[in-house]
């Protein structure tokens, strides 16, 4: 990527496209989140993650930054739960093929918050402290910022951190920092 103005970089984000991993299921959910996130989406196998994003550069080239970064999401602490546990190997290779490539996930936990984890406000059998050693852990680990919302409110907030991973991404030319 080469460097662009403040001007590119404002006509980019507002051209923000949403990369849809094929595996996300189409429930009534998902089109909630799509609706709520207000940007146009396109299905597509991402090597790594549920989300990312493309532009159209001032060239009129289509550039795609599935390869820089994307959001992981789950569902629920439940579900995190069963990741770091039955699934851990898998999900562990998730992170690998993104640090591999250089690029790096964000973790989205809908249905969740730091103090629902610390309380064991999930059906799991894992310790909060265990479930949190994991999340930290991972964090240090594969550089993946973990985020909590509502159901209600994960739209808004994958709209949120495409558009900021992408608009760091811009202003660096290409990198994430």
């Amino acid at each position: 990527m080469r460097e662009y103005s403040i001007f590119e970089i404002d006509r980019m984000l507002d051209d923000m496209t949403v990369l849809v991993d094929t595996r996300e299921q189409d429930t009534s959910a998902f089109r909630r989140r799509m609706e709520r996130i207000g940007r146009p989406y396109e299905r597509q196998k991402l090597d790594f993650g549920d989300y990312s994003c493309a532009v159209t550069d001032p060239d009129g080239n289509r550039v795609c930054l599935d390869h820089l970064f994307a959001v992981e999401r789950k569902m629920s602490l439940d579900e995190l739960c069963t990741c770091f546990t039955r699934e851990r190997k898998r999900f562990e290779r998730e992170f690998l093929r993104a640090k591999e490539a250089g690029g790096r996930l964000i973790l989205l936990v809908e249905n969740a918050s730091l103090d629902k984890a610390l309380a064991g406000q999930y059906r799991s059998q894992m310790h909060p402290d265990a479930l949190l050693a994991s999340l930290f852990a991972w964090s240090a680990r594969y550089q993946a910022p973990v985020h909590f919302c509502t159901a209600q409110n994960s739209g808004a907030m994958l709209f949120r951190i495409l558009r900021y991973h992408l608009k760091v991404c811009l202003e660096n030319g290409g990198r994430l920092s």
